[in-house]
């Protein structure tokens, strides 16, 4: 019964799946989607979460460093009792070693504080470079968009074109049956309508490539049942920038995440300075430590030792006065117990430690100047970027004022040319023309409406790219 409901699971989400599948995406959904899966994207989220990290770990460095360290080891011959501090000879003997140690910071020339400066804005940075990913990857979904939706309606065209000639096919013939025009006529009429058919099947391959470059650029598996949704597209005749270069270029330099992250990657190099200027100062650090041992040589007397006689030979004291050594018997020793060797081992230790720098072969001195060289780097790196934006929406606003132009031009080509050829539809119609002059008014009235679609969708985009470096959304 587990099984039936685990494969019913299986087949009820592919099902759904395949039904989402084949529902039309819109632009929204394509961004999204590709935001979501982009390798890129994924990438630079690495990179943040890396910065993350750096910032986590220079926070840390505020907190003590605590330590606890042990020994074990056996020991054969003579060596110094480590609680006794005397030579002594013996077989193989145990010893045991535990302390715990901390030390923390107290003046470090603020090198810290500063690194936790640094890493802040470096993440900033970070996140500012994936919106900057995410801003291109969206700016190439939307044009990838409108230029599956012009080639729809280019198709649309040729397909329409097509069709009329189909139906001029069709009168021709009758006028070539009973004798009203020539057949070359008919056979001029019939090379358009090939030709015509042609155009229908390469507007269709501009159509399946638009479509695989979008699909392409979502990391989908399959272009089958991949389509996208037609919102309504107008563009008055009349529509006009009511804006300038300059203040797009205003609104774009306080919102675009490519300025943002120059400007953070500024003040991360020059909180770096401050990093590498700490190196000049003295550090405090407060240490403490606790610890305690077990030696297998250290022993106790066993009984009740009585003095037998005294050594021939002494020893001579700091006073030079010479002493006699007793010589001790009826007694034994017993290595003294694991319990009380780490109570009376303890050892306890508190101190504050300054270091002063003197001379170091002149590392500092050499950070310092790296940073400062990073410093005007990061600087220079933002006036490029500003330079480049500056460009770019140069380029931008001359490229829509010229394709605002063009949709105008061809809107008024076009309705010229519709006249053109409806007059000259009538006197084909009736033989007052010739097939060559039909055919030619005819193709200009096709290249007339494709460059206006072109036109046409060339300067939603255009007009999208201002809209969005003045920070507003990508939509249709």
């Amino acid at each position: 019964m587990r099984i039936l409901l685990f494969l019913f699971c299986i087949l009820s989400s592919f099902f759904l799946f395949s039904q989402e599948n084949g529902k039309p995406w819109s632009l929204q959904q394509c961004i999204e989607y590709a935001l979501k899966n982009n390798i890129q994207v994924k990438q630079n989220m690495l990179n943040e979460k890396t910065s993350e990290a750096a910032l986590l770990q220079s926070k840390a460095q505020l907190l003590p460093n605590v330590s606890g360290n042990g020994s074990n080891a056996y020991n054969n011959g003579k060596k110094i009792d480590p609680f006794t501090n005397q030579f002594v000879n013996g077989s193989w003997t145990l010893s045991q070693n535990f302390s715990l140690s901390a030390n923390l910071t107290i003046f470090g020339g603020l090198q810290t504080i500063n690194t936790i400066k640094q890493n802040q804005y470096n993440l900033m940075a970070s996140q500012s470079d994936v919106q900057k990913m995410q801003n291109d990857i969206s700016l190439n979904i939307a044009s990838a968009y409108l230029q599956i939706l012009l080639s729809e309606e280019l198709l649309d065209v040729a397909r329409n074109q097509a069709d009329i000639t189909k139906l001029q096919v069709e009168r021709t013939k009758k006028l070539v049956d009973v004798g009203n025009l020539p057949k070359g006529n008919l056979l001029d009429i019939q090379s358009q309508s090939a030709s015509e058919e042609v155009n229908v099947v390469t507007a269709e391959n501009s159509l399946s490539l638009a479509s695989l470059n979008l699909v392409q650029m979502l990391n989908l598996d399959t272009i089958e049942n991949f389509s996208i949704a037609k919102p309504e597209i107008n563009l008055p005749a009349d529509v006009i920038l009511n804006t300038t270069s300059g203040q797009v270029y205003d609104a774009a330099l306080t919102r675009q995440p490519e300025i943002k992250s120059a400007e953070f990657k500024l003040k991360s190099s020059e909180r770096g300075i401050s990093v590498a200027r700490a190196g000049m100062f003295p550090r405090l650090t407060l240490g403490a430590g606790y610890g305690t041992g077990y030696s297998g040589d250290d022993v106790q007397l066993v009984g009740t030792p009585t003095i037998s006689s005294f050594t021939p030979n002494g020893y001579i004291t700091s006073g030079g006065q010479l002493v006699e050594v007793p010589v001790y018997n009826n007694y034994t020793t017993q290595t003294v117990s694991y319990a009380n060797q780490y109570s009376s081992n303890l050892n306890k230790s508190v101190g504050f430690y300054l270091t002063v720098p003197i001379f170091n072969n002149l590392q500092v001195h050499t950070s310092v100047q790296n940073a400062k060289i990073a410093r005007e780097n990061a600087a220079l790196n933002l006036r490029l970027q500003k330079d480049n934006l500056r460009k770019t929406i140069q380029q931008a606003y001359n490229d829509a004022m010229s394709s605002l132009k063009k949709f105008q031009a061809t809107q008024k080509a076009v309705k010229a040319m519709e006249e053109s050829f409806k007059y000259m539809d009538q006197k084909f119609t009736v033989g007052a023309a010739t097939s060559t002059e039909y055919n030619d008014s005819k193709n200009k009235l096709i290249k007339a409406k494709s460059d206006l679609l072109q036109s046409k969708y060339d300067c939603i985009f255009k007009m999208k790219v201002l809209d969005f470096y003045q920070g507003k959304p990508i939509t249709l």
